[in-house]
């Protein structure tokens, strides 16, 4: 019992010290002579599966199957950086509610609702708040399913979109919804001035015109009071919000009886109140669009001046970092607060336009009959077309609408200014636009974000300098419009994908509700302004490409990841019942390389074949049994190295089995369906007459295997050979200078690369040096063994870059002729030839493949020389019209075409005592390698020296040639000895330019049908 305690079994992980936590991965039990190692199964528990310091490492399968070859593991606590401290955390009603009412009543409340009603008459006000409320309430279900849908941390809407959609997406709604955000507190700041001026004027003074100037200057010095008070903490916040949303509910019940008692001198009357009455409520009841704000005034242009009223449904989404339970609070608070937004609204409408003449002159004598008759010309400067006061008229006291419009608009103001610096500080931290890392350091053991503050006040006071609500109000529609449009595709898409991962607890929201939310906004949003509308879009893509570019090596389970699976998955399998058609034709490369880094021209030439179009994969045989950490490594490794030199194939390796055993392995398996290689690549075989029998009949049986298999075959020889396994490679992380703003976050996440992987050897060259975009955030990847490294918000994606360094064993510089070499293939190519040498009809791969390589941009200046044997029975006229007739309806562009002649011919007796040299050594049946017979020799006599004689007209016609592409000689089964065969090859390829073999499988790769 005292065992199974120890492991945690029985005993509750309270009473185990942090220490012993650590290292009660196995317990070792010596008996006498026997050690046995004894794992632990752990429980479920919560811990296990947190990615946070707080989070427990669970044994790995490794530990618990007693792998001999795992390494301990790094502590997660010892390596990530310190936190900044989690501030005050608030409950569904200071934190959701009273952030979503006080977002909701704002300015249009007390000085455009009544405007509103004037213009659209009490129905179409109607029909404007039903669709403003049905936007706001089907992405409140939306936005309500993703915050049930895990752990919500702070960043708002950002957060949500980012890892429901994307970084691509999230970050460029953020820093859209950011903007918006800080232009709503503008607006509402100027809402509080103009108010301020009304106030003012009614006791006959003012600061400076009464006008646009003193808009400009309380505005200002305002957001330099709120930007103070939500810079001082969260917790004066919610003490302000407290006292405002009291102030408004006072205000809104003061005009609600106000209305209910009527007027209460003729003053009011002279001014259109009027107190219920059913004459002016048909009156109100119809639209009446007039000239107003410099603009013709229609339903829509009405509509984008009163939407900004109903966008506080992200209020509490935008704090959600400060919650004490954003799943359930978020849901709860924002749906309450709609509710009662929607209530008030309905009711200050039917009030409103139940209460008050259009039009009124303030004159009583004027009034004739129940109308204004001075009104007719439009001159009036009251009632509620012409008076955006005339709540105050109706009010039981005009001070307490003062002081309620006061509280709506800076209360709204206050909520904006919060947020923005959080969606900010979010976006810094996960770095993915690198002129926001500045103003993301968080200061205090709260970690505000003051930089953040300074920048929504210069915003902010950028646009109170305008001055004018209706023109700010339109831009903030349309900013709010496409955010909630992207949280509510986030919501269909990560439905209809069906992720695992989608599971949300708020279950009242629908995929197709969410569709039909996301298109209403982008409708509405054209119907508003049709020109700022494509500029919306313009600005997010720009945005959403800007994170495209940088590649953010982020990993959050977003539903484009599960999609771009399921696309993947169901492409692959749609592919399957898809009929093979030659127009379709697919080089698909099995590259027989070994460790990429051992052979790069080799990966490269296949990289030039398929070059992304096409599939390539990279094989490499391992004759030791590798454990899983080994091969993890691996893996690891040689994915980067493809990924650094801009190769897109997938490495495969194969492990405890033969070369031969290992070929046919990966014939068989790789690929699935039809996405599977077609081409088999290999280097040539240049230590063929001094190496073991054994592996030159291997490496010979892997010719027929490929053959067996009907793939095609390619070999490539370059004149130095392309194995580099002699040079040491490495891969160095190097890092790059970060501000020092972000030192405090980021310092120990870089040291713990510097520290592991900074080991740059001296007098290095490096090569194919790229700036990768990558981050130093652990991943579901993580390597055991490996440092575990911070998780991606605190990584910037531009902080490292990877390198490959060459050296030799003895650490020494590497010489600039042998870096050519490897690059041979990468470089731009100076002018020159591509010689085809199209001996065989094949299936016209000899002829597709050198074709493919002079369309890439590096090759573009190499022509094509196209090379072909003559039929001796035909004259050599129609031998060289008929080849070129093909090559036309082929479509195949070629510089010159020469028809060889004589290749039947004798060779020269200096190339038959070449051959005859290279053959000594297997001529003497000394059992150290194959004979040749005498028999084998007479027989392939005239095949032999064809051979002999293509290599007299190589060296006369493509010595100077960039890469000769021939069809290859086609080893027959039985009839050709492995030693015969490879002199064949060595005869044809020795001492040129770099030289490809190809054989295709006999099927057509090209043709010229349409």
């Amino acid at each position: 019992m005292k065992l199974f305690q120890s492991y945690g079994l029985f005993q509750s992980d309270r009473s185990i010290g942090k220490k012993q936590r650590q290292k009660r991965g196995s317990v070792i039990l010596d008996i006498g002579a026997f050690v046995c190692n004894v794992t632990r199964e752990p429980l479920p528990r919560l811990e296990y599966y947190r990615t946070s310091k707080r989070g427990l490492k669970r044994p790995s399968i490794g530990e618990l199957h007693g792998d001999k070859d795992r390494k301990p593991e790094a502590s997660q606590e010892d390596d990530k950086p310190e936190a900044h401290g989690h501030g005050i955390k608030l409950g569904w009603i200071e934190g959701v509610l009273i952030p979503c009412l006080l977002n909701i009543w704002g300015v249009m409340l007390f000085l455009r609702l009544s405007w509103v009603v004037s213009q659209a008459g009490i129905i179409q006000t109607l029909i404007i708040i039903a669709i403003s409320y049905l936007v706001c309430v089907i992405t409140a279900l939306s936005l309500s399913a993703i915050c049930t849908n895990g752990q919500v941390k702070g960043g708002g809407i950002y957060y949500l979109i980012s890892r429901s959609l994307g970084p691509e997406f999230g970050a460029s709604v953020g820093i859209v919804f950011a903007f918006a955000n800080s232009v709503q507190a503008s607006l509402n700041t100027i809402g509080f001035c103009s108010s301020l001026n009304d106030l003012l004027k009614s006791f006959g003074t003012k600061i400076v015109d009464g006008g646009v100037n003193d808009v400009r200057i309380v505005g200002t010095i305002a957001i330099i009071v709120m930007v103070i008070i939500c810079a001082v903490g969260m917790e004066w916040e919610a003490k302000a919000q407290n006292f405002l949303i009291v102030t408004i509910l006072i205000a809104i019940f003061n005009f609600l009886i106000g209305v209910i008692v009527g007027p209460t001198n003729d003053d009011q009357i002279a001014k259109g109140f009027t107190g219920f009455s059913s004459e002016v409520f048909q009156e109100n009841l119809k639209p009446d669009y007039r000239f107003s704000e410099n603009t013709e005034q229609t339903f829509f242009t009405v509509f984008a001046i009163f939407f900004p009223s109903v966008t506080g449904v992200q209020a509490g989404a935008n704090i959600c970092g400060d919650l004490k339970d954003p799943a359930t609070a978020i849901p709860k608070g924002t749906l309450l607060a709609l509710v009662i937004s929607a209530i008030s609204y309905i009711t200050f409408v039917f009030f409103a336009g139940a209460a008050s003449l259009r039009d009124a002159s303030g004159n009583l004598t004027d009034l004739v009959n129940g109308t204004f008759a001075a009104c007719a010309n439009g001159s009036c400067d009251y009632g509620i077309h012409n008076d955006y006061t005339s709540m105050q008229l109706m009010s039981l006291s005009s001070a307490i609408i003062y002081a309620g419009c006061f509280a709506a608009t800076l209360s709204t103001a206050l909520t904006n200014l919060l947020s923005v610096p959080k969606i900010i500080q979010a976006l810094g931290i996960d770095r993915i636009y690198p002129g926001l890392i500045f103003f993301s350091k968080g200061y205090g053991k709260h970690g505000e974000p003051y930089r953040g503050y300074v920048l929504v006040f210069i915003v902010s006071v950028l646009f109170v300098l305008i001055a004018d609500i209706n023109a700010i109000a339109p831009l903030i529609s349309n900013f709010y419009l496409a955010s909630y449009a992207l949280i509510n595709f986030c919501t269909f898409h990560a439905a209809t994908v069906k992720a695992l991962g989608w599971r949300p607890t708020f279950r009242f929201y629908h995929p197709w509700l969410s569709l039909v939310g996301s298109i209403l906004c982008i409708v509405i949003m054209f119907q508003l302004d049709y020109t700022f509308t494509i500029v919306t879009i313009v600005i997010i893509f720009v945005l959403y490409l800007v994170v495209v570019y940088r590649r953010p090596d982020v990993n959050w389970g977003s539903s484009t990841q599960q999609q771009t699976y399921k696309n993947a998955l169901s492409a692959t399998q749609k592919l399957q019942n898809i009929g093979d058609h030659v127009k379709n034709y697919h080089p698909s490369v099995l590259v027989l390389a070994g460790n990429p880094m051992n052979r790069p021209p080799l990966i490269d030439l296949a990289n030039l074949i398929t070059k992304s179009h096409s599939l390539m994969i990279v094989g490499d045989i391992i004759h030791d049994r590798l454990s899983h950490r080994k091969r993890m490594e691996m893996n690891s490794e040689c994915n980067k190295f493809l990924e650094i030199r801009k190769i897109r194939g997938f490495y495969q390796p194969i492990d405890g089995l033969s070369f031969e055993e290992g070929v046919h392995a990966l014939i068989q398996t790789s690929g699935v369906g039809k996405l599977s290689p077609n081409i088999v690549l290999m280097g040539y075989k240049s230590d063929w007459m001094t190496c073991p029998v054994k592996d030159l009949l291997t490496y010979y049986n892997v010719l027929h295997d490929s053959f067996d298999c009907r793939m095609a075959l390619a070999i490539l020889r370059l004149p130095n050979g392309l194995d580099f396994s002699d040079l040491t490679t490495e891969i160095v992380t190097r890092t790059v200078p970060i501000p020092s703003t972000l030192k405090d976050r980021s310092d120990n996440a870089i040291s713990t690369i510097s520290s592991d992987g900074m080991r740059t050897p001296r007098n290095l060259m490096h090569v194919d040096s790229n700036l990768n975009l990558d981050s130093l955030g652990g991943s579901a990847n993580q390597l055991p063994g490996t440092p575990q490294m911070a998780p991606s918000p605190t990584v910037e994606t531009s902080d490292i870059a990877d390198d490959i360094i060459y050296s030799t064993r003895g650490g020494s510089c590497v010489p600039k002729e042998i870096l050519d070499r490897i690059g041979v293939f990468q470089r731009k190519q100076p002018k020159g030839t591509i010689d085809v040498w199209w001996l065989y009809d094949d299936g016209g791969l000899t002829m597709l493949i050198p074709y493919i390589i002079s369309m890439r941009s590096k090759w573009a200046r190499c022509k094509i020389r196209v090379f072909a044997l003559t039929n001796r029975q035909l004259e050599l006229e129609v031998e060289e019209r008929n080849m070129a007739n093909l090559l036309m309806k082929l479509r195949i562009e070629y510089s010159s075409l020469t028809m060889l002649q004589g290749v039947t011919d004798a060779p020269r007796q200096e190339t038959v005592d070449m051959h005859s040299k290279l053959l000594q050594h297997f001529t003497d049946n000394d059992g150290t390698q194959i004979p040749i017979s005498e028999h084998e020799r007479m027989a392939l006599q005239d095949k032999t020296r064809r051979q002999l004689r293509l290599r007299e007209m190589l060296l006369e016609h493509s010595n100077e040639a960039n890469l000769i592409v021939m069809s290859m000689p086609m080893p027959r089964l039985g009839t050709v000895s492995a030693p015969l065969y490879m002199s064949w090859l060595e005869m044809l390829t020795k001492g040129m330019p770099p030289f490809l073999l190809v054989r295709g499988n006999q099927t057509s790769v090209l043709t010229f049908y349409s």
